[in-house]
């Protein structure tokens, strides 16, 4: 009840009541406690009576009663408390996801300190002394289990010892950073990778004990600091043997663990790692490899018993061979240099190419590249490449994750497993590199964190990526986008059906066959170039092939009004177009489907074509009852009898073929998704017109109904519906092709005639009757020469 009433009296603190003595009483005992406790002790609160304007107001003063307890005794403060050895227990066993990942940190480490050196020499020279080129050298031993590695970067005082490493989460490169900003000294490139400084630690992720020998210029001694992993202290101590000093820098030196030796103490290991990690570091990382050489020995030649007898005292023939021999020697691990920091004017078509196959080892040239720099609210730089061949697997062209964009902070690679953060599923097949430096990671520095950068940069990656494309398309060479179009045309029609907002891009880089080129793809734009005037849409017609396409009975009025039909011969192809729906103000209309308008119909005729057949249509529905949701006079067909289409909103016969084709689609959804068909008739056809005549004068005849369901069941196939029973209709034409050829080569008297031979045989004892086979053939016989 307390926390109910004091949130009440918070909501309303001051409650004005008429001065009437009679009500004031049973307002003390309701609201305001009595003495001696109660509310007060509860809730803390001071009440008071005041008289305004000839009214009591009930007041309580909670807030003020709380800001003077805070001011008669401030509390003391306490600082928070941490178990080392439990936090670094979670730095190095929570924030990384892959072991391998020490060596990027401890890499990067090495050349933030070379970076500093580099900038700290431009004021003190004195600063470079002799500790010889700026570098970074790794040297893995397998027979003891360590590996060193060394920079020659500006190394690190006994105070510093104890700031950088002996405190977790403390960042020398942030405050030499603020240090910069504070002395108004930001003419330096921040081109510093470290932040949280936590990456140090990420050793002992292989190792069980580690050891950083280091020699600052500033310092005439070299300190050695020392700890082994789940420790809670460390030490430093001063280095004494002359064999150990260094001229300047770092060296640190990892003792592995015993999972750990035989992957990350082996050197081919090491230079991989390089390679991925650290291979746009801007200073010179050196492993220590294994290498073969040819070399030129003497060797004595073999000789026989007898020259050896005759010729003991002469000296031994010798001959020259080469023999290959192993060493041991520094090989530079990151030969190839970050192409997307130099300016792309100065950057030729050869050297993007090369970095191409490089970077992605590929051996085909891409088809197109793009360089660019963003700057403004979010800076980066970013060169993005179409590959010359697009994916042999179906799956790459659904599974975002193809470790097609390289992510880099600060030349460092952070990774390649993005599930559409950086592009869309359709544009997945886009290889390319982006470094920025501003993009937010989380302390493990694998993870991209979602906020308003990244969608940023997502917004401004994709557009660069259609202007790419663009290109292609309005190039001179037309076989440049024909073999896009090949290989990544599918990536681009699920585009439509994925992202809304990029239809406008999306659109007119699509390509079709149509009706008036089907050799050649044809464009949106060049379809509505060669529109008529009274066309009023972008007619299409879903079908499994371009073959089947071209016969279809939807095609004839249209191709004989000479309107172009696009024809979507792809699976994806109709319900990319379905969710485009406009282009241009023009509608997209399937000539498969129901109410189809040509633009310049003649009503008279229609309508009179509708008064005379309409008796029939009404017969022919009544003859197939539910497999038609009606029939009517069609103006798309010329030559063919009839034609099922689709209603409006129902399947077409194309998606319905697509979904029972489905490994995993719901069976109970065809009905209901199907829609509804509408057998369309053409007046002007013979059949029609004999069938308009039976209605008439024979509704009851069998034949009229067999040729109305052979009639529908043809138009079943034609129109590109699967027939429902296919052994069914094949008897139905079975049996109008006996009718049609009964007779015909004089089958019946030859098997008469041979009958009749039999028996002559049995009177005449063998001798032969021959009888002339007769032609018997009807005046209207179809099959006559």
């Amino acid at each position: 009840m307390a926390p109910a009433l004091s949130r009440s009296l918070y909501t309303t603190p001051l409650t004005s009541l008429p001065l009437t003595p009679t009500r004031l009483s049973p307002l003390r005992t309701a609201f305001l406690p009595r003495a001696g406790g109660g509310l007060r002790a509860c809730v803390s609160c001071s009440w008071s009576l005041e008289k305004r304007c000839s009214r009591f107001a009930v007041k309580c003063d909670a807030a003020v009663a709380e800001k003077e307890t805070a001011e008669e005794g401030s509390g003391e403060k306490f600082e928070y408390q941490a178990e080392v050895s439990r936090l670094l227990d979670l730095i190095v066993h929570s924030l990384y996801s892959h072991k391998e990942v020490f060596l990027r940190e401890l890499v990067s480490n090495a050349s933030d300190a070379l970076d500093k050196l580099r900038f700290l020499s431009v004021t003190e020279p004195a600063l470079l002394g002799d500790g010889g080129e700026l570098e970074i050298r790794i040297k893995p031993d397998p027979d003891n289990g360590t590996i060193t590695i060394t920079d020659t970067g500006i190394g690190m005082t006994k105070e510093e010892l104890i700031d950088c490493l002996g405190t977790i989460a403390q960042s020398g490169t942030s405050k030499f950073l603020k240090a910069l900003k504070e002395n108004k000294d930001l003419g330096a490139d921040n081109g510093l990778i470290g932040q949280f400084g936590v990456g140090f630690y990420s050793a002992f992720l292989v190792a069980e004990k580690v050891v950083v020998s280091t020699k600052s210029p500033k310092s005439d001694k070299q300190y050695v600091w020392e700890s082994v992993a789940d420790s809670s202290s460390y030490v430093i101590r001063e280095e004494t043997d002359p064999e150990n000093f260094l001229r300047r820098g770092t060296q640190i030196t990892l003792y592995l663990r015993e999972d750990d030796k035989y992957e990350f103490a082996e050197s081919t290991r090491i230079k991989n790692l390089v390679k991925n990690y650290s291979q746009f570091v801007g200073f010179p990382i050196y492993t220590w490899q294994e290498k073969s050489r040819t070399v030129d020995v003497e060797e004595e030649e073999p000789a026989k018993e007898e020259e050896e007898e005759e010729k003991e005292g002469e000296p031994k023939k010798t001959k020259k061979t080469t023999k290959t021999e192993k060493y041991w020697d520094w090989e530079l691990a990151n030969e190839t240099k970050p192409l997307w920091m130099r300016n792309s004017k100065e950057v030729s078509k050869e050297e993007y190419n090369e970095f191409y196959k490089k970077a992605f080892n590929e051996f085909l040239d891409p088809l197109a590249h793009t360089h660019f720099t963003t700057e403004g609210e979010v800076e980066f730089r970013s060169i993005l490449y179409i590959p010359g061949m697009g994916p042999l697997n179906n799956e790459d062209v659904t599974n975002p994750k193809t470790k097609n964009i390289r992510l880099h902070v600060k030349r460092v690679f952070i990774s390649d497993d993005f599930d559409g953060e950086l592009f869309p599923r359709y544009l997945s097949f886009v290889k390319g590199v982006v470094d920025s430096n501003d993009l937010p990671l989380n302390v493990s520095r694998e993870i991209l964190q979602e906020s308003r950068i990244v969608r940023i940069m997502r917004k401004r990656l994709i557009r660069k990526t259609f202007d790419m494309i663009q290109e292609i398309s309005e190039s001179e060479n037309k076989e440049d986008y024909k073999k896009f179009w090949e290989n990544f045309g599918r990536f681009l029609k699920l585009g439509c059906i994925e992202d809304t907002g990029n239809h406008k891009r999306i659109t007119p880089l699509l390509r079709f066959y149509s009706s008036k080129n089907e050799e050649e793809l044809t464009s949106l734009d060049e379809y509505i170039e060669n529109m008529g005037e009274n066309q009023k849409a972008i007619y299409y017609l879903a079908t499994d092939s371009l073959k089947s396409a071209k016969s279809a009975p939807f095609l004839e009025k249209l191709i004989q009004k000479d309107i172009e039909v696009l024809y979507l011969v792809e699976p994806i192809d109709e319900v990319a177009i379905q969710n485009l729906q406009t282009y241009k103000e023009k509608k997209f209309v399937d000539i498969s489907k129901e109410d189809l308008e040509l633009g310049d119909e003649d009503e008279v005729k229609e309508r009179e074509a509708k008064q005379e057949f309409n008796l029939l249509c009404d017969w022919i529905k009544q003859q197939l009852g539910d497999k038609v949701a009606k029939v009517q006079v069609s103006n798309r067909l010329s030559s063919s009898p009839c034609v099922l289409v689709s209603g409006k909103f129902g399947w077409s016969a194309n998606m319905e073929r697509l979904m029972k084709a489905q490994a995993l689609g719901d069976t109970s959804s065809l009905e209901f998704m199907r829609g509804r068909r509408i057998l369309e008739i053409n007046p002007d056809h013979p059949i029609i017109k004999d069938l308009n005549a039976a209605c008439k004068n024979a509704p009851e005849s069998s034949e009229a109904t067999r040729v109305v369901d052979l009639l529908y069941d043809t138009a079943i196939i034609s129109s590109g519906f699967t027939p429902d029973s296919p052994a069914e209709l094949g008897n139905k034409i079975y049996e109008m092709m006996a009718m049609a050829v009964g007779g015909r080569w004089g089958r019946v008297e030859e098997e008469e005639g041979s009958s009749n031979v039999n028996e002559g045989e049995d009177t005449k004892d063998g001798e032969a009757e021959v009888i002339e086979p007769s032609e018997v053939r009807a005046e209207s016989d179809p099959w006559q020469d």
